[in-house]
């Protein structure tokens, strides 16, 4: 198997498997329960978040636990919009985001919010001045991913945290899923009130993830009961997950500058040998982009034609993000960028991880060659 869809998920790491197996036996118990199994499981709960805080240089009350990146972006971006709409009800975004930032907006327009979406340029980049130029005297909240999901393109995201930590009422998001841990971001230093975090992303298990949220910003919560995660995420906690993501995040963080950059080189070699084929044009940025993703449009042919064939021979890529990828419409991140519609209607998405090789790369081009070239033959005969 030749897999090339990291970005849709990834492949737990083994270890990670055994502590969330460990954790579902061994700390079962209600973490508010009273009794010895309950407290046990609290107390693993308390060491992840001290464990989490630690290697991220964030404080362990400023991590509240989800369930992943769609659950993070709706907390933040409706518990920042809910708490401050007597301040403002203006919200500022980009055009290329995640759906579950896109949905959440649209969602807060019918009722009453207004949103200002940015465009961005041939590379998918939002400009500073972009976002400086939107704000208006009712914004309170900005919310712009770090790393696209489809392209790989990265956001200046330190320059417009800068710009915007002297606006005390205004409240800066950041989806943050794509490049955790791949692309550095240092939540205090780039201003960032809110981050989302998913652990499904990062080699640890689904339905696990955080959301910073820094320690001078109030969240109306999403879900209401118990007051679990500092009466913001009430819910009993899924201590096994909880675990999980904890292992994985001290794994990728002992390998990561020698992992990162395989990965980077494997990147650089799958875009060049991109470039050089008729017919293919590349949609990642050469510059500011992440390292394990590579998105290419091929002329003529559908990408679900390609992803079709290629999953007989045991490869797998995508087109769009994986929360998209069965809607047959074109991608709205690429036509954004480029404004043509064919382009991003016939975009592949490759994203790599720290396990992919060399040998890997060449025999899914190999792969692609040949299903390309069939299917203009067969084209061809038929015109």
């Amino acid at each position: 198997m030749i897999y090339l869809d990291n970005s849709s998920t990834t492949k737990p790491y083994a270890e990670v498997m055994n502590t969330f197996t460990k954790a579902s036996i061994d700390y079962f118990g209600n973490p508010s329960s009273l009794h010895n199994q309950g407290s046990k499981s609290e107390q693993l709960i308390r060491e992840a978040r001290r464990s989490i805080a630690k290697q991220l240089s964030i404080s362990p009350q400023e991590i509240v636990f989800t369930s992943g990146g769609s659950e993070g972006n709706n907390l933040a971006i409706k518990g920042a919009a809910f708490t401050r709409q007597d301040r403002g009800k203006h919200l500022i975004t980009t055009a290329i985001e995640h759906p579950s930032v896109l949905e959440t907006f649209q969602y807060l327009e019918t009722l009453g919010f207004t949103v200002t979406y940015l465009p961005v340029n041939c590379e998918g980049l939002v400009s500073v001045q972009s976002v400086m130029d939107a704000i208006r005297e009712e914004t309170i909240l900005v919310s712009i991913m770090h790393v696209n999901h489809e392209t790989g393109a990265v956001q200046p995201i330190e320059a417009i945290g800068q710009k915007l930590k002297d606006i005390e009422k205004i409240r800066f998001h950041v989806d943050h899923v794509q490049g955790f841990l791949k692309v550095p971001l240092n939540f205090h230093t780039a201003g960032i009130d809110l981050c989302t975090i998913s652990g499904h992303k990062i080699h640890s298990v689904k339905g696990s993830g955080f959301l910073f949220v820094r320690d001078t910003v109030t969240l109306v919560p999403l879900i209401h009961g118990g007051g679990q995660e500092f009466g913001v995420r009430s819910g009993t906690e899924n201590v096994p997950a909880i675990a999980a993501l904890t292992k994985a995040i001290r794994l990728s963080l002992m390998k990561r500058d020698e992992q990162l950059q395989h990965v980077q080189v494997l990147k650089t070699f799958l875009m060049e040998q991109l470039r050089q084929r008729m017919g293919m044009h590349l949609n990642t940025p050469n510059e500011r982009s992440a390292p394990h993703i590579v998105n290419v449009s091929i002329d003529g042919i559908k990408p679900e034609v390609l992803i079709q064939a290629l999953s007989k021979q045991i490869i797998y890529v995508s087109s769009k993000s994986a929360c998209s990828s069965k809607q047959k419409s074109a991608s709205a991140v690429l036509y954004e960028q480029f404004k043509d519609l064919t382009r991003a209607s016939t975009a592949l998405r490759m994203s790599l991880s720290y396990e992919t090789t060399k040998s890997e790369i060449v025999t899914f081009l190999e792969a692609l060659d040949e299903i390309v070239a069939e299917v203009r033959t067969i084209k061809e005969v038929k015109l």
